[in-house]
This record gives structure tokens, sequence and C-alpha cells, in this order.
């Protein structure tokens, strides 16, 4: 369909406005702000009650802001009056600037008010309500991005859309001032017009969210993705496209699996080119650790300074595959780093996790100042000060330091005079320049990032988004009991098994076996989605993985069949992405793995893994059926989905397992298990049998489980492909070599 139906009855076509940040203090700042203002007897709107930070931070609008819900639909058939629906999230930029220059302007509010019933959503407490008017805006108009302005009509039904709307028209981008009348002025002289353009984008949405026509996956997606990715890659920078550079784990994973599967090298020297080059970026933060969210240029070195969560968990899976493969330890720094920062920063005292970190922040430097990535900037009289000359001068060398600043480009003149941590010269050039060994450089360095990581963390912290979604908090039990086995470290399983507890006990319904979305500030709410569901199940199967406590594979089994219950579409043989909900007019299926996967994907990748450990031959069909309903969009183009392409490779391939005879705590199994997590392979599944509750367990589905025990006395590995076993081992030195012939 044309998108002129839906925009030339007003105006022009809007450009993407990309996802930026902006300041507002911490969380405790916030809920402070409300409690002052509601003290001083400043009027509220209906928001006042939410438990969301980003619509907290509305609360106080002229606007008559409503929340999503019937009471808002309602007013809007009752006075018949179109809806403005404003979508966006506590740390977006451009959601800021709007709020400021217009929700916050007394004569746009009343506007507002007087033609239109005004909603506000927190496109991550209800992606299914985002993911839908984002899908029309980007069909209206190209593109899309938050804030995401939509005008519905009373029954939800979107008619015209745009993203970010200044206060006055200019510079060809219309004005609220302008925009308001306009609508107001169609709705009462061509309502008809509106009414005929909805009903089609509806009908589009919902033709877009049908199964596949195609009914097979073409026999080469698996290498054309990698040579579609291939064509775009940077061999100077990694990364693939120019900029704007956003990290896409998923295509880091797909490259790994690419290169276990076929042992092409290309595919792994891209995945780890492109680390390094991360990581050596001002898009890592060099003192805290933690990935900004994405880059402004093509080097990697000018971050936005958002940090989100999913982003963390993802990307330092990306880290430990890298040092799983080369056993080079830089990938494990960076992944250490991160799990800091994440512990520290991110963890709620009970064991979740918080959503993100705002990219502004008050100005060190300028009090009462806010700007682009404050809190992370350095001057070099700073550095100096609090190092003394000759360490700030090793220091400055290593991260690029300058008199001046050293970001070039800076049109809006947030960095001037300062400076972003970046990896400007090795540990090696360093010691080279400054004629001292590298002991000494290293050393040097090291107290330099201990002596500024105190300094900035009495510094104003970025604004916190404090709300715990389940979601990304699964995707963080799976990245933390990865890192355990990984990097050899307890505490991270700890860490991973105290988060599924914390999880399990707030987020988890046990009498209808349901999950809730989101937690805060003690309070539970909003119904789980496909995302929550299947991103948590994937974080318990590797949970369980880990530590092989077979209540996690449990509760990963249960959840699954709630899933199908709840989301199962039988004649289209997909998961929607969200639970019925009459408020919302179509319900979705995401299609693209992006900064976060779509749920599909893990969902295949769930659905093979459970087929295997409980011997399910339904779900593995199931998975199959999956996957072959996105067979459109994985064959006109297989990077638009390359984590289903990785599960879409295991569909006909003979599984392989490890299974180690011992018990859990015994020296022996400690080692056995040891020699397994140092050797990558994306597919293999590892089984305890530990002749107790898990050996019987897994038995009960797997039956040949029952005969695997112990020789010797001592621990023993059995490695199977297709459950069909080599000779069994008692000395890891035997296990490390039948690995090390299966390597790539």
């Amino acid at each position: 369909m044309s998108r002129l139906l839906f925009t030339c009855f007003l105006i022009t076509v809007l450009p993407l406005i990309p996802s930026l940040q902006s300041a507002e203090g911490g969380e405790n700042r916030i809920h402070t702000q409300v409690q002052k203002n509601l003290r001083s007897g400043k009027k509220s709107n209906r928001l006042v009650n939410e438990k969301s930070p980003y619509l907290l931070q509305h609360a106080f609008n002229p606007v008559e802001w409503y929340p999503w819900g019937e009471e808002a639909f309602a007013r809007a058939r009752k006075e018949n009056k179109p809806v403005f629906l404003s979508i966006g999230y506590s740390t977006c930029h451009w959601c800021h600037v709007m709020a400021h220059e217009s929700f916050e302007n007394e004569e746009i509010a009343a506007l507002l008010n007087q033609w239109f019933v005004s909603i506000k959503v927190d496109r991550e407490e209800r992606p299914d309500i985002d993911q839908m008017y984002m899908a029309a805006t980007q069909e209206m108009t190209g593109s899309g991005g938050w804030p995401m302005s939509v005008f519905l009509l009373p029954d939800g039904s979107p008619f015209y859309a745009g993203t970010y709307f200044p206060p006055v028209s200019s510079g060809g981008r219309p004005g609220l001032k302008d925009l308001l009348p306009a609508i107001h002025k169609a709705w009462q002289e061509r309502k008809g017009d509106l009414q005929e353009s909805a009903r089609r984008m509806v009908a589009v949405l919902q033709d877009r969210n049908t199964a596949s026509s195609a009914t097979t996956i073409d026999a080469d997606v698996f290498p054309r993705g990698y040579e579609l990715l291939a064509e775009k890659y940077d061999e100077e920078n990694g990364g693939f496209g120019q900029a704007p550079k956003f990290p896409r784990p998923v295509v880091f994973s797909f490259l790994f699996s690419y290169y276990s599967a076929t042992g092409g090298k290309a595919a792994r020297d891209m995945a780890l080119h492109t680390l390094k080059k991360m990581a050596a970026g001002g898009m890592y933060d060099q003192i805290g650790g933690g990935f900004h969210r994405y880059s402004v240029d093509e080097r990697w070195f000018v971050p936005h300074f958002e940090k989100m969560l999913y982003d963390q968990a993802q990307l330092v899976e990306s880290y430990l595959d890298g040092f799983q493969i080369t056993r080079d330890g830089r990938y494990a720094e960076v992944a250490r780093e991160t799990f800091a920062y994440l512990l520290r920063d991110l963890q709620d005292p009970g064991g979740g996790f918080y959503s993100a970190e705002d990219a502004d922040s008050e100005n060190p430097y300028k009090v009462g100042e806010h700007g682009e990535g404050a809190f992370y900037l350095w001057t070099l009289d700073d550095l100096k000060k609090r190092l003394g000359p000759d360490s700030a001068a090793v220091f400055g060398y290593r991260y690029g330091v300058e008199d001046k600043g050293n970001v070039g480009s800076d049109p809006m003149q947030e960095f001037a005079g300062k400076n972003i941590l970046y990896q400007a010269h090795t540990i090696n050039e360093t010691a080279a320049h400054f004629k001292i060994s590298r002991e000494q450089a290293e050393k040097t360095v090291a107290d330099a990032k201990k002596m500024l990581f105190t300094v900035r963390e009495k510094r104003k912290r970025p604004h916190l988004d404090d709300k715990i979604i389940t979601a990304w908090n699964g995707m963080m039990i799976g990245a933390l009991a990865k890192g355990s086995r990984v990097l050899q470290d307890s505490t991270l399983l700890a860490a991973a098994v105290q988060t599924a507890t914390f999880l399990k006990e707030n987020l988890y319904d046990k009498a209808s076996h349901s999950l809730q979305r989101r937690y805060r500030q003690g309070e539970t709410g909003l119904v789980g989605q496909l995302d929550d569901y299947a991103f948590l199940v994937n974080g318990l199967l590797d949970l369980y993985q880990a530590g092989q406590d077979p209540q996690w594979l449990r509760w990963a089994d249960e959840l699954t069949r709630q899933q199908v219950a709840l989301f199962w579409n039988e004649s289209g043989n997909f998961f929607y992405d969200s639970v019925t909900d009459s408020s919302v007019k179509v319900r979705m299926r995401g299609g693209y793995d992006g900064a976060e996967p779509a749920a599909n994907s893990v969902a295949a990748h769930n659905l093979l893994r459970l087929a295997l450990l409980l011997n399910n031959p339904l779900w593995q069909q199931m998975a199959r059926d999956l996957m072959e309903s996105f067979a459109a969009t994985v064959n006109r183009y297989p990077p638009a989905l390359p984590m289903m392409l990785t599960a879409w490779r295991q569909v006909d391939s003979k599984p392989s397992q490890i299974v180690i005879a011992g018990e859990r705590q015994e020296e022996g199994t400690k080692k056995m298990l040891s020699v397994v997590d140092q050797f990558f392979d994306p597919d293999r599944i590892l089984l305890l049998a530990d002749g107790a509750e898990n050996q019987n367990y897994l038995a009960e589905n797997l039956p040949f489980l029952q005969t695997i025990k112990r020789m010797d006395g001592k621990a023993t590995a059995y490695l199977c492909v297709d459950f069909t076993c080599k000779m069994p081992v008692t000395d890891p030195a035997a296990l490390r070599r039948q690995l090390e012939e299966m390597r790539p």
C-alpha cells in the first residue's frame, strides 16, 4: 500500500530521529521531586499514580495525560475526539526535549487538552503497544524512532504518525502549534478520510503478522547470511556498514556459530576484530566497564553514552565467546569489567537488575549544567591535578587525551575542552614512547584508572531507570551463568541463582504458571510478554547448564508450556509477541533480530534445547514449524534473523552431548567440567550424571542416562554424538584431547 494514502492529507514525511538520552537525575531524585511537587500543591495528571519512571517524569505536565487503558479511550469515544499517543522511555533524550519544549508548554498543552485525549506509554513496559504503533509509523513515514507520536481514532486505530515534533515549524519539520490545529481541522472536516486511512493501516499490519507465504527455508540461507554480512564488513574499524554503528550481538553469535560449523576463519575474525575495536573505543567505559548504546562515528570513538542492560548482557556473552575461541585474555578482561559494572551499579539488593543509565548527566566542571556523557569526560588539567603530571602523561598517551579535548567533530559543542577516553595506543607503544618497561607502564595506567574511578564515583551519576524487566533479567541470568563457566568464577553462578530466585519469588505466579513483566519499588505489574518468557527460559537453560540444578530445567519446561498456551498461533505456527489484549488492535510478531533478538528466534533455540534435554520430539517439530513460518523473511534477506539462522542449522544436525558422571562437588568432577568449559561449541549439551536428583530427573526422559556411571570410582566423561558415546575417559587430559579433535 502506498504511504501516500496515510500522509498526503496533512504534511510531509518525517525522518528518523535517533534514540538519544537525557539526564533527569537518579530514581530517588525523581521520587523526591514527585513528593516535593505534591506537597507544594503543584497540579498533577493521572500519571502521578504510575510506577514507570518515564511516566512519572511527565506526571506534572500541564497536558492531561492518561496512562494506556479503557478510561482514556472511553472518554475519546464519548467526546468524539482523536487520541494523541506519545511513546518513549525514561532515558530517551529527544523524548525529554519534546517534553520540555512542548508538553511543558501551556499553549500546546491547552490545544491537546481541548481537542485530543492524550495517552503516554513507556515502551519498555508495554512493548506490545510500542511494536504495533512503531510498525504503523514506519509504514506511514518510512522511518521510526522515539519519541513516537501517533494520532488514533477512539478505537485505537492509527491514522497519522511521526517521531519528534518541535513546538514551532522549522527547517521543513512541522511544529505542534501548526500540526495540532491541522489535525483538528481534518478531524472536523475529513473524518471519513482519516477513518479509511486508519482502517487500511490496521489491515496492513494484520496482513504483515500472518504466516509466511513460503513454507520452505532455502538450503543456502546459512552461507548466504554470512556472505551478505561480509559485504558490509568494515575491515579497518570492524562492524557492519557506516556510522552510526550499533553493536548487534546476534551477529557475533551467528559468525561464531558459522565458524564452529564450517571452520570458516574469516567469519570468526570479523567478529573478533569488531569486538576488539569496540572495547578499545570510547563506546566502552574505559574506567568503569560496560558499553554505551552505540557509536556516532565509524570507529567506535564517540558514543551515545546511554547504558542499557540488554546491551551489557548480550555483549558480555560475545566477549566470553571470543575468549573461549582464542584464549586471549583481553576478551576475558572486558567480560570481567562489564560484570563488575553490572553487579556494582545495576543490581538491585534483592538480586534483580535495573534497566538503564542515562546518557546525559551533570557537568562536573560546571555545577547545574547537564550534557551528553558529562559523567565520563575529563579535562587534561583535571587529570594532571588528580594523577600528577608524569602519570597523567602516561595515562593520557594511552587513552588519547589532548590539551584542548580530543573530539574533533562536535557540532553541539558538548565536548569542548574535554576528552573521551579510548585506547589510542597499546601498552607496548606507551612503554616505548616513555622509555619505560611494560610492567611500569601497566602499573602506572592501572593505578591511574583506580584513582579516576574513585574520583568519578563522587560525581553525580546519570539518571537510573530502576525498573526491573523480566526479559532483560533473563538475559542477565544467561550471561552470568555462562560467565561462571568460561571465567571459572563461582560468584557469577551465585549471582545468576540470586537473580533467578528473585524473578521466581517476585515476578512469577505459581498458581497460574505465568510471568509479570515489571517490578519496581516492591510492586509487581504488567502481564508478561513473549520476550519475558523466551528470554527467561533461555537464561534458565544456561543456568541449568552451569550448575546442573534440575529446578531450573523444570521451571524452564513449565514456563515454555505456559508460553505455548498463551502465545502460540496454531494456524500460523509462530508465537505472537503479546498476549491477547482487546485494547491493542493487532497482535504482532517481530521478524528482526536487532538490538534485542526477536522473541521467536530465542523461542526456536529454547525449543530445540528442551527437545534434547527432555527428549521431546514435539518441541523439535514445533521449532521447525516456527522457523519455517518466517521463511519469506529468511529467504529474502537472511541477516534479518541471524539468531534464527543458527537455530535452523541445528534442526537436522546430529546433536552432541558431554555427559560427566560424578558428584557435583567432587574435585574430579570439577576438573572435568573445567575442561569442557574451555571449549567453544554453541550447540553442545552438557549433562551431569550425579547419581542423585539431576541424573534421576534426566533419566525420566533420557533412559540411556541410567547406564552412565563413574569408572573405577573416578569422575568419568562420555563424549557423545546423537546420544552415541565414545569410549569413556577418567583423565581430564584425555577429555581435552577428544575435544581438541573436534575443534573447527
